[in-house]
């Protein structure tokens, strides 16, 4: 289940900029998401979002994201959603390009992984692709 294997990055100015801006946008899923909140009003479920290098936690309590940190040690999780930062910068786009504006275009392009218990995400898809759309247009200009 994996994959991060191949989406292993050196560190660099670009690519911590990239990060920094993924994981802002993550995190801004707890504001962002209020009004999801009755759409998955019947789910509760914790899973890790973001980027294969620094992917946040995302716990959702009826359908709000009540928190995005860091894992911590032995924080469990149901799923994760982990794409390069790159993707994420793409798909965040007002319009994306076609093979970068879905979630399942994104793995299938090998920009992403979704792997773990999928049936949390496959019970709410509609809620978590709208979910994670949410910073589409706010997160700024494609990555280099």
């Amino acid at each position: 289940m994996g994959g991060d294997a191949g989406h292993e990055r050196t560190a660099g100015t670009a690519d911590s900029e990239a990060e920094r801006r993924v994981a802002a946008a993550i995190a801004s899923l707890a504001e962002l998401s209020v009004p999801l909140a009755e759409r998955g009003r019947f789910l509760t479920t914790e899973c890790l979002v973001g980027s294969f290098a620094a992917p946040l936690h995302l716990s959702i309590a009826a359908g709000r994201v009540t928190a995005a940190a860091v894992p911590g040690l032995q924080r469990s999780w149901r799923f994760a959603v982990r794409a390069t930062p790159e993707a994420w910068l793409e798909f965040w786009q007002p319009l994306p390009r076609p093979g970068w504006h879905d979630l399942f275009a994104l793995t299938k392009r090998g920009a992403a992984t979704i792997e773990g218990d999928l049936h949390p995400l496959m019970a709410n898809l509609q809620y978590f692709k709208d979910l994670l759309a949410l910073p589409r247009g706010r997160v700024g200009t494609r990555a280099a």
